[in-house]
């Protein structure tokens, strides 16, 4: 089921502008030139096509053949009413609506073609005395006026539609920065982390080797002596041992310098943690440490599901959980978001698939509830 995002929201408030033109005809107080039963139905039938058109919002042609219904529906309940009244304003919805539904071009189009369906009507609205019905001049103020509402109705809709195509682009660059930013950090401490076991095992390491090395040549030179021989044999026995022992605690410096795994959960937690929109929950396993490279997959698979989300699904929630598996390591992505049918990978998602084939893994998708993506890899 589509959940309600802001464009089927624009579908409603404006489904119920048309109840303030239409309610003069529904209560009787408009004549008509068609049975009252007939034009209800006409109404009805421009109703039902909106909501069809965005709830069908994500498919190729059905939202466009919905809305030519309300188009045509809009101009058949001005044309088949006695007097226009406030019935115009139904042109004035179809502009506002046409934007979310048709390109801009069709919107200008409309806007014209509005405009001469209104034109008809009002030169066939008798006057009382059989003539026109308010004079030419009144005609063309009545036309103007609607011209410019529509006018103005449709660069609303497109300002609109413009300002959530910016934040939506906003959201997706700062994802996307934010990832380089975690990965940037990511190679600056692993550097920093190799640089300094190098310098440990180059620099200490071999001056304990040294001194390992002396200490044992001194208990072989010791004085002729018994005593002084075994006196200094005990304390460069001892001396030895700290030697082994200190140089033995560089290496497991080295080692661990080496192996130290990032903190996943912060690590990916930066990357979202300014998103309003989706709102992003992670759920990371405290006991699962990866090294450099399944991190950086990591940090471009949430990137990539973040900006996908963002740009396609108009979820409210994205929910990301990665836990560790006997055999490695496994991503779960859902969002409450349109879903899709039949999923079609782009550029992004068969690059995400790539990149964790690459590990010995592999994804799946699942558009029928929302849009999950179920990733894998080895340890």
């Amino acid at each position: 089921m589509r959940r309600f995002d802001p464009e089927i929201w624009a579908g409603g408030f404006m489904l119920a502008v048309t109840l303030v033109p239409v309610t003069p005809v529904l209560f009787g107080a408009l004549p008509l030139d068609i049975p009252r039963a007939a034009w209800i139905a006409i109404y009805a039938v421009l109703v039902l096509a909106v909501i069809g058109a965005f709830w069908g919002v994500g498919d190729r042609w059905w939202p466009r053949i919905s809305f030519g219904i309300v188009v045509v529906a809009s101009w058949a309940l001005v044309l088949t009413a006695t007097h226009t009244g406030l019935l115009p304003v139904l042109f004035v919805v179809t502009v506002a609506l046409s934007p979310y539904l048709v390109p801009v071009w069709v919107g200008i189009g409309l806007v014209v073609a509005n405009s001469a369906v209104l034109t008809v009507a009002l030169l066939s609205v008798p006057d009382r005395s059989g003539s026109l019905a308010d004079g030419w001049g009144e005609l063309a103020l009545g036309l103007g006026f609607y011209i410019m509402i529509q006018a103005a109705s449709l660069l609303s809709s497109v300002a609109m539609l413009r300002e959530q195509h910016a934040r939506r682009e906003l959201a997706e660059a700062h994802v996307e920065l934010q990832a380089a930013t975690v990965l940037l950090a990511e190679s600056a401490r692993v550097n920093e982390r190799l640089r300094i076991s190098r310098d440990l095992h180059d620099l200490i390491g071999h001056q304990l080797t040294v001194l390992t090395l002396e200490l044992e040549a001194a208990k072989h030179r010791a004085g002729a002596s018994a005593d002084a021989a075994v006196a200094v044999s005990a304390h460069v026995e001892r001396a030895g041992g700290v030697a082994r022992d200190l140089l033995s605690s560089v290496r497991e410096t080295v080692g661990e310098l080496r192996t130290e795994s990032t903190d996943l959960a912060e690590t990916l937690q930066r990357i979202v943690q300014d998103l309003r929109e989706p709102r992003v929950e992670l759920d990371i396993d405290a006991d699962l440490a990866l090294d450099e490279d399944r991190t950086q997959l990591l940090v471009r698979a949430v990137q990539e599901i973040v900006t996908n989300t963002i740009r396609h699904a108009e979820a409210r929630t994205l929910r990301i959980a990665v836990q560790a598996t006997p055999t490695g390591i496994e991503l779960r992505a859902h969002d409450d978001g349109w879903g899709a049918g039949d999923v079609e990978p782009g550029n992004g998602l068969r690059g995400l698939r790539e990149r964790f084939a690459a590990f010995g893994g592999d994804v799946s998708f699942d558009g029928s509830r929302g849009f999950t993506v179920v990733a894998r890899a080895e340890r």
